[in-house]
């Protein structure tokens, strides 16, 4: 396998693993900073929201997040994968 292949193959795993990572990590935080304080303690939070403008706002953050854990994973990928080839390379000769 070439030293170019086993690059991309690193950065497309890597991009893989950020985004299902992400895919778990998004939900929880969006629901935790979209949650709206209580006003009065003991007390049920009432809410008024517009579902379209909702789930396009939701979608979006969550499609973003995972953008950004792929973008993360491959360059994580690529760090990983040039370490390895640079260990397994041995050096460049030295010639006189």
């Amino acid at each position: 396998m070439s030293r170019a292949t086993a690059i991309l193959l690193y950065m497309l795993v890597g991009a893989l693993v950020g985004a299902v990572t992400a895919s778990f990590v998004v939900p929880p935080v969006l629901t935790w900073y979209n949650e709206p304080g209580a006003i009065n303690a003991g007390k049920q939070v009432e809410t008024l929201c517009n579902i379209p403008e909702l789930i396009r706002y939701t979608s979006s953050r969550l499609l973003r997040g995972q953008l950004i854990g792929a973008v993360i994973g491959a360059l994580m990928g690529l760090v990983g994968a040039l370490i390895r080839s640079r260990r397994h390379s041995g050096g460049l000769p030295i010639s006189a």
